[in-house]
């Protein structure tokens, strides 16, 4: 039977709202998106604008001055290079262990359900908190004081949970048939995990270590609690000195209200922008590695 006309009205109605819909929303998201990255190039715009120009050799190899025009962050640079490798050497190693555990080898009963419980928890916890936790367990508990390795450790406890998260995902994303088919041919679970599903879930582990790691090299609130210096006149040499990072740098250098310590403050900016980048980039090239041996 044809529809009768009212019916076939109100379908034609149907559709069009539908399709009016849809093109609002694809608008809004788009609007959304445009207005992002707009206010990300003008905040780049902006730094770079004023941070270029007091962007030199002697900047990146002098210490903190009361004049702006000879104040630079080495300290800071040395600083931030310590604390995030250190950072890194704690964090990704226990972070990776903790999913392959939780992942492959944890019995499914409510103590492993309340660890993910607490993990997920942990992950939308204030930054400052962590700093507090710091200053309480590393700088006075173990008597580490202010330094590298107490910053490293307590910026390990900020970010394990965004690595635990994203690499038990990309354990998740292997299928369960590669799994078998390493034990089939007589590997122990331990040996299928470590030769076949960790290198697959590689590129999504990797990714949430460059998140976790873009997230930690930028942190002030938790170092200024457990007693960052906000300027070192000296490079640290030991992960049991005093240090500065140049996010805290930048906070003093902008706190100031003279115009040369504002364009120190951009420079600042900038320098940290390359060392994420740095850093990052080294990720992505390993994430790239491991997706090309997965396509094969």
């Amino acid at each position: 039977m044809k529809p009768s006309p009212p019916a076939l009205s109100a379908s034609r109605q149907t559709a069009f709202t539908r399709r009016w819909t849809s093109w609002a929303f694809a608008g809004v998201a788009l609007l959304a998106t445009a207005f992002g990255v707009a206010a990300l190039i003008l905040l780049l715009f902006v730094v770079m604008r004023d941070g270029i120009g007091g962007l030199s050799w002697d900047f990146l190899t002098s210490f903190p001055s009361r004049k702006p025009e000879l104040a630079g962050a080495k300290a800071a640079i040395m600083g931030t290079l310590w604390v995030m490798s250190f950072t890194a050497l704690f964090s990704i190693p226990i972070g990776v262990g903790a999913a392959i555990y939780l992942e492959e080898f944890a019995p499914k009963s409510w103590f492993t359900r309340l660890i993910e419980m607490n993990i997920s928890t942990l992950a939308g916890v204030p930054s400052v908190v962590y700093g507090l936790l710091g200053l309480a367990v590393f700088v006075f508990g173990m008597n580490l004081g202010p330094s590298i390795i107490a910053a490293a450790a307590t910026l390990t406890l900020l970010i394990l949970p965004i690595i635990i998260v994203a690499a038990r995902e990309g354990l998740r994303s292997v299928p369960y048939s590669m799994r078998e088919a390493a034990m089939a041919l007589g590997a122990t679970r331990w040996q299928a995990v470590w030769h076949q599903v960790l290198p697959a879930g590689m590129p999504a582990v990797l990714t949430g270590v460059i998140l976790a790691m873009g997230r930690a090299i930028g942190e002030t609130a938790p170092l200024i609690a457990i007693g960052a210096f906000t300027s070192v006149f000296f490079t640290p040499t030991s992960p049991t000195d005093s240090f500065t990072v140049l996010p805290i740098q930048i906070f003093s250098w902008i706190s100031r209200p003279l115009r040369g310590f504002q364009e120190n403050a951009s420079a600042g900016i900038v320098v940290l922008l390359i060392v994420l980048l740095l850093l990052n980039s080294v990720a992505v090239a390993l994430r790239h590695v491991y997706a090309r041996r997965r396509r094969w």
